[in-house]
C-alpha cells in the first residue's frame, strides 16, 4: 500500500503580512528509495523568522523560496528506511526537509544527533541553528569582555535567550529587550538577565539609558528599525553590533537608520552575518551548547504546535511575537 506524505507548499508570495492563504496543504505518494537514499519520518519542524524573508522574490543572501514547493526549514526525526551504508533505521537525524511529514535524502544533508540526554526538539533550537547563531554573533563579532554591557533584542526568543545567557556567563551586564511584561519577567527571572525592557510600553532610549548607565558596548540585533536606532544613541565608542535579523521589516516596512553618523562618531562596528556561511564553527559551538544544556547551565523554552496543518498559523504567530522561545511543530 502506498505511503502518502503530507506537505505544506508556498502557494503565493505575501503582500505585507503573511496569511494562511499563502500556503497549501497537499498529499503526495512517496516513491521507493533509490540506492544510497535514506527516508526519515520527521518528528519536529522548525519555524524561524528568516523564513519570512525567503518568501519574498527579492534580492537576498540566497535564492527565494520557490512557489508550489515544500516550505523550507529545519527538521529532526528518525530514519525509517535506508539504502545508505551510513544511516540505519532508528538513527535520529537533523536535516532540512521543510514542512512535510517525511523526508528523502542521499544522506549528504543529514546529521546524526544524540537524543539520550538532550531532547530531540532542542536540536532545532538551543543546540541547533539558533544556538549556533547566538554563539557566533556573540563570540566572533561582539567579543565581549567581562564587565561590559551587552544588549539583546528579541531576548525571549530562540536566539536572543542564548545570547544573553552566554554573555552573563562571560561576566557581562546584560539587558534584554522583549515584548510584554510576561516575556520580560521570564528574561529577568528565568534566564538571569540583569534587566529587560518592554519595548511595547517603554520610551526605549530613556529606558536603555537607565538599564545601561555605563553605555552599551555590544548589541545583538534581531529586529532592526527603531530598536537599533535607540541602541545606537546609547552606544559607547567602539561598540560592536552583530546584525542577525530585521524582524521589524519582514512585512515590507522600511527600515531607515536615523542616526548613521553615529557609526563614524562612535567608531562603531556593525557586522551582518549568516551562520550557515560559518560551518567551521558549528562543531565547537554545538559541543559547548550541548554541554551547557545537559548540565543545566543553559535554559531554554519552546512553544509547541501540534500537527503539520498547524504550521501556517504558528508561523504567523511567530512573526507577531506570540511564541515564547523556540517555535516548533510536533508531528509525532
Amino acid at each position: 500500500m502506498p505511503v502518502m506524505n503530507k506537505q505544506i507548499l508556498l502557494a503565493s508570495r505575501p503582500t505585507g503580512a503573511v496569511t494562511p492563504d499563502n500556503f497549501r496543504l497537499v498529499e503526495t505518494e512517496l516513491a521507493p528509495l533509490a540506492q544510497g537514499e535514506v527516508r526519515v519520518r520527521n518528528h519536529y519542524l522548525s519555524l524561524d523568522p528568516y523564513m519570512r524573508g525567503r518568501m519574498n522574490d527579492s534580492k537576498s543572501y540566497t535564492a527565494p523560496q520557490k512557489l508550489n514547493e515544500v516550505m523550507i526549514g529545519g527538521t529532526v526525526g528518525e530514519v525509517i528506511d535506508s539504502r545508505n551504508d551510513i544511516y540505519k533505521p532508528s538513527d535520529k537525524v537533523a536535516g532540512m526537509f521543510g514542512w512535510q511529514e517525511y523526508g528523502t535524502s542521499d544522506g549528504s544533508v543529514l546529521q546524526k544527533i544524540d537524543t539520550s540526554v538532550i531532547p530531540m526538539s532542542a536540536h532545532l533550537g538551543v543546540v541547533g541553528m539558533p544556538g549556533v547563531t547566538a554563539w557566533y554573533g556573540l563570540n566572533n563579532i561582539i567579543a565581549p569582555k567581562s564587565g561590559e554591557t551587552v544588549v539583546v533584542s528579541a531576548a525571549s526568543g530562540a536566539v536572543g535567550s542564548v545570547v544573553g545567557q552566554l554573555a552573563k556567563q562571560q561576566g557581562c551586564h546584560v539587558v534584554g529587550i522583549a515584548g510584554g511584561p510576561e516575556k520580560c519577567s521570564y528574561v529577568r527571572q528565568d534566564l538571569g538577565f540583569d534587566d529587560c525592557i518592554d519595548y511595547k510600553s517603554a520610551d526605549l532610549p530613556a529606558a536603555l539609558k537607565r538599564a545601561a548607565p555605563k553605555g552599551i558596548d555590544g548589541y545583538f540585533d534581531n529586529v532592526g528599525g527603531p530598536t537599533l536606532d535607540a541602541v545606537m544613541l546609547c552606544a559607547n565608542p567602539f561598540a560592536r553590533i552583530a546584525v542577525c535579523g530585521a524582524i521589524a521589516g519582514y512585512d515590507g516596512e522600511p527600515l531607515v537608520m536615523k542616526h548613521p553618523t553615529l557609526i563614524l562618531i562612535s567608531r562603531m562596528k556593525l557586522e551582518g552575518f549568516i551562520v550557515s556561511e560559518h560551518l567551521e564553527v558549528w562543531p565547537a559551538a554545538l559541543r559547548e551548547l550541548g554541554i551547557l544544556v545537559a548540565t543545566g547551565k543553559l535554559k531554554y523554552r519552546e512553544t509547541v504546535a501540534h500537527g503539520l496543518a498547524s504550521a501556517p498559523e504558528a508561523f504567523i504567530g511567530l512573526l507577531k511575537g506570540r511564541n515564547f522561545g523556540k517555535q516548533v511543530i510536533k508531528l509525532i
